[in-house]
């Protein structure tokens, strides 16, 4: 019999295993309990803060019994600041904490038997960002945003940023300070700098200025000062309201706007906001794998949100024709400079929607041999998947940095034909709960399978069906992921799934109508609070 946990409860609890965000699970009265920063193994005396019907968060007053993996975080924000989530666990454990994370969504979300087969540890766990955000806010402060808010935490040293980074965010403070220049408030509206955006290579730094305004020469001088070996100071435009940084057009103030990094053996150009790893190192380890996946030799590589070309390039010597694709027209534009400036002459890019692009090319009879997909976090929408299915590579490379939207799209592709065959994780990002992933999917050869079709009515699944109702489902997916979702994108989802609905619950009035469709993100918390609920 479950007990009725209430806030300010106090239980002692063993801790069992991690949430996917690196928070610790106690069961307390039968219920899940999420702590953060305990560890599996630990016994902590939990005191319970919040208690919804989905979900229960608890907060570790005591530590009973501790792990021998745990380690003293030498970062004094830590737990304050939400750019880190494992600065208190051993390396071992924090590298297992991923690969784990990565196989249970592989297996709860994907439905699939693959597991990584390894996860590879990075050479340095400190300092080893090539870029960075500072956020300001009136005092002025300067530091990163608090988990699940935009309260910006000071912070003088970050262990995951280079020094000089820094160095610049403490100079660029104490100019305002002096100058008596006001940080941005983004309750009012009111206020001048924002963001500090800062790129690192071997041979060039850069910094960019975001502002609601005219960035003052004072600021430049500034930088330049505190940070010689600055290669370039940009000034990025952005008086409109809202969470999006460093949205609005770049000037350059003073020197060179792009930066430039060799990578496998080739000089990439990266214009000021382009899409690069933050992790230099395990870049080169990742597009090493993915080259090893894709087999590219004499092949025809398809290259989708190519970037400033980084894989394709890595892979375009070995294959005989190399066509990359990106929405960003600054990267596409890095991608073909990259090309010429490495002596490849097989490549070719182009500027559009994945999907469109995708799709032009498969109605062109495009039938690319591999075809290599690195998609932002939110993966791929199903018009992606269906245009790389429909041009039949024999190999498709998926790299991802978050595993549920890797799982959901696996089983997508199995359900076009594709299955996955090996993956291995990579710790780009150390201190974090975040983990890169790349997965290699094989065409299945159609004469040796045999697909079975099974209508719903075989299938008794209105046990699950029961299992919740859709305000718990809401309930929790807005406690959980900060999201709202409608009833319509919990039908959708749950349809998806397998789970019986009443026949024309949710259906549009008429053939014609066009019914709003659950975005992927909200599809992947959703699919959350249904393994939560148990009821997939």
């Amino acid at each position: 019999m479950e007990t009725v946990l209430a806030k300010n409860q106090i239980y002692d609890a063993p801790v069992e295993g991690f949430t996917s965000q690196g928070e610790g699970v106690c069961r307390i009265g039968g219920r899940a309990v999420f702590v953060a920063r305990a560890l599996p193994g630990e016994v902590w005396r939990v005191r319970i803060v919040k208690v919804t019907r989905t979900a229960v968060w608890g907060r570790g007053e005591t530590l009973l019994s501790p792990s021998p993996l745990r380690r003293e975080p030498a970062c004094p924000v830590f737990g304050r600041c939400g750019g880190c989530a494992a600065l208190h666990m051993d390396y071992s454990l924090e590298l297992q904490f991923k690969l784990d994370r990565v196989n249970d969504a592989l297996r709860r979300i994907g439905g699939l038997d693959l597991r990584a087969e390894r996860i590879v540890p990075a050479p340095a766990r400190e300092g080893y960002r090539n870029k960075a955000v500072y956020n300001f806010a009136p005092g002025p402060v300067c530091g990163f945003y608090r988990p699940r808010s935009h309260e910006v935490i000071p912070a003088a040293r970050c262990l995951l940023q280079p020094p000089t980074f820094d160095a610049a965010a403490g100079a660029l403070l104490n100019w305002m300070k002096a100058a008596k220049v006001p940080a941005y408030d983004e309750r009012t509206g009111r206020g001048l700098i924002r963001h500090l955006f800062l790129r690192r290579t071997g041979e060039h730094f850069a910094a960019c200025v975001e502002a609601a305004g005219a960035v003052p020469a004072g600021a430049v001088e500034a930088l330049r000062t505190a940070c010689p070996d600055l290669t370039g100071v940009l000034a990025c435009r952005n008086d409109r309201p809202g969470n999006a940084v460093m949205d609005g057009p770049v000037t350059t103030l003073w020197g060179r706007a792009d930066v430039a990094e060799t990578v496998c053996g080739a000089r990439l150009e990266l214009s000021p906001l382009a899409f690069f790893q933050v992790n230099t190192a395990q870049a080169e380890t990742l597009y090493k794998l993915a080259g090893e996946y894709a087999q590219p030799a004499g092949k025809t590589v398809l290259d989708l949100y190519c970037g400033v070309g980084a894989i394709g390039l890595a892979v375009a010597r070995d294959a005989s024709r190399l066509i990359g694709s990106d929405i960003v027209p600054q990267a596409v534009d890095n991608a073909r400079r990259n090309a010429a400036a490495n002596g490849v002459d097989n490549a070719e890019y182009i500027c559009g929607d994945a999907s469109q692009v995708a799709a032009r090319l498969a109605a062109d009879g495009l039938r690319p041999d591999v075809i290599i997909t690195d998609p932002p976090r939110k993966g791929m929408d199903e018009a992606v998947l269906a245009a790389m299915a429909a041009m039949g590579p024999e190999r498709i490379v998926y790299v991802s940095c978050d595993p549920a939207t890797l799982a959901r799209d696996l089983k997508r592709l199995a359900g076009l034909g594709y299955a996955a065959l090996r993956a291995t994780a990579v710790d780009m990002f150390p201190g974090t709960h975040h983990v890169e992933t790349v997965c290699l999917l094989s065409k299945l050869n159609v004469k040796q399978h045999i697909e079975v079709e099974l209508t719903m009515d075989e299938m008794d699944l209105t046990a699950a069906e029961k299992k919740a109702s859709y305000e718990e489902i809401k309930e929790y997916v807005l406690e959980k992921f900060g999201m709202k979702v409608s009833h319509l994108y919990i039908a959708q989802v749950k349809r998806k799934c397998g789970i019986i609905e009443r026949e024309n619950y949710n259906k549009p009035k008429s053939e014609s109508a066009k019914q709003p469709q659950c975005p992927p993100e909200k599809e992947a918390a959703i699919r959350a609070a249904l393994e939560y609920f148990r009821m997939i």
